[in-house]
């Protein structure tokens, strides 16, 4: 069900009958099989798959993003979700079993998964099909009830990801909401029983705020500075080539963009020339090749072309130098991939998240220095590494803090189903994909059932003291 609200009474009114009404359904839900959880999410894939081109037109018509970045970013994760789900949903319900304690000696216990119940997704406009259908995947696997609250940044994605849900679901399970940030904050005042949030930090302290009005639980997906350290013993070639598009592909506008970078002064001249090299044959040499590069998308409107500009120039007025790119057509919202050096600490793009296609360079001798500078800001929610020195990737390992890492590549584990997918602190809580993603939207509950009466005996008034006396000696004589 797709809804366009505002702040009036009448689309509030909206709001809270559809949330009403998914109370009953969330409890109907709790005792939903995985075959019927199973069969909603193929149906999803299904949907998705089968409106592929006007999914095309709609990425082109919000940013101009390339079929090809829509492919990968967008219909690849959401499939790979959704595969694994219907692969795997049977195993994750299974109640797990655990052994009893010495104190719990006569029970038989397990760890249940359960619907959290109605469910809030906000997601963001870089990759809104992604971001939005991945987590609406784990919570229809979960058992959960959903109200969808996509950007209204890029207005063609938000309809097309509303008239999938409306083909596909009934309001009184997963409906959509579309609108300003006050529709957001009507939905934030809602009693929901898990908010999923991917945006900004500043954002996700408001959305957890919220949530902390019900205690009600969250999953945040951040953003913040992602580092990229490349040492001297680096594949040169290969290091310029995977940087260079996990950091232009969206135009820089993914929140696990590499951010900055440290190279070593030894190799920085040639990783500098190999960039030039790659960005040249993939996009072009000059501003009006790139920009009408059919490879490259624009930003996503006026207002972040001018943010990002203003970036730019307030790093070249503070003595930053441009070693490639540098140009802006505004009417386009296009800046072209660029790479910087020299830029001063104080500079406004050293201490605010990119989100763009700007790339500062940092030269370095000593890699403990880096390790510091990484440390001192913020937890990142990701951090690359480029090297061939075993010892130099397990110091950046072990003494630094991340939400995920990646050894010469990058991006690739928000890939990796299998693994969590999820920041640390500034950069996040919680984790999605797969398992993770399962478990972040049930709730884990503790089973015990009492088979004989040993437990029971101990634990009876009288015998208390005397048999908790016996266990801790019986514990103390196994340390």
């Amino acid at each position: 069900m797709t809804q366009d609200a505002t702040s009036n009474p009448v689309a509030n009114a909206n709001i809270q009958a559809v949330f009403g009404s998914q109370f009953d359904t969330a409890l109907k839900l709790r005792s939903s099989t995985a075959s019927e959880r199973i069969a909603k999410i193929r149906k999803l894939r299904d949907a998705v798959l089968a409106r592929t081109e006007s999914l095309y037109e709609a990425a082109y018509a919000d940013f101009r993003k390339p079929p090809g970045e829509v492919d990968m970013a967008e219909l690849l994760p959401v499939c790979a979700e959704a595969n694994d789900a219907i692969r795997h949903l049977k195993k994750w319900m299974k109640p797990v079993g655990v052994w009893p304690t010495l104190l719990t000696a006569g029970t038989r216990s397990q760890v249940q998964y359960q619907p959290r119940g109605r469910c809030l997704i906000i997601s963001p406009w870089n990759y809104p099909v992604n971001l939005t259908f991945g987590p609406l995947i784990s919570a229809i696997a979960a058992g959960n009830t959903v109200i969808v609250k996509p950007s209204e940044m890029t207005p063609h994605l938000s309809a097309w990801i509303s008239t999938i849900i409306q083909e596909v679901f009934t309001p009184d399970e997963i409906a959509v909401f579309q609108g300003e940030a006050d529709v957001a904050q009507t939905l934030l005042n809602l009693p929901f029983d898990h908010i999923f949030f991917t945006g900004s930090p500043g954002i996700g302290k408001v959305v957890m705020a919220a949530a902390a009005k019900h205690l009600a639980s969250v999953t945040l997906e951040l953003g913040g500075k992602s580092p990229t350290v490349i040492d001297a013993s680096a594949d040169i070639p290969m290091a310029a080539q995977n940087v260079m598009w996990a950091k232009y592909a969206n135009a820089g506008q993914t929140c696990i963009a590499p951010d900055h970078v440290y190279v070593h002064e030894n190799v920085k001249d040639q990783w500098v020339a190999a960039c030039r090299t790659v960005l040249e044959k993939a996009y072009g040499k000059t501003l009006d090749e790139q920009r009408s590069s059919p490879h490259l998308a624009h930003i996503v409107n006026a207002r972040h072309t001018a943010r990002v500009q203003g970036l730019l120039h307030d790093a070249t007025a503070q003595g930053a130098r441009v070693l490639i790119g540098g140009g802006v057509a505004q009417a386009d919202c296009f800046v072209a991939p660029t790479l910087l050096d020299g830029i001063p600490a104080g500079a406004r793009i050293m201490q605010e998240e990119i989100f763009g296609p700007l790339l500062p360079v940092i030269a370095y001798t000593d890699l403990d220095q880096v390790i510091a500078d990484i440390n001192a800001g913020p937890k990142p929610l990701a951090l690359y590494i480029y090297s061939r020195t075993k010892a130099n990737i397990q110091r950046v390992l072990t003494q630094t803090s991340s939400g995920g890492v990646c050894v010469n590549h990058a991006l690739v584990h928000f890939l990796h189903g299998r693994l969590p997918f999820g920041g640390v602190n500034n950069s996040g809580l919680g984790s999605a994909h797969g398992h993770y993603g399962f478990k972040a939207f049930s709730h884990e509950r503790a089973v015990v059932r009492t088979q004989f009466s040993l437990a029971t005996a101990l634990l009876t008034a009288g015998e208390v003291r005397p048999a908790i006396r016996t266990m801790l000696k019986s514990a103390f004589k196994w340390i």
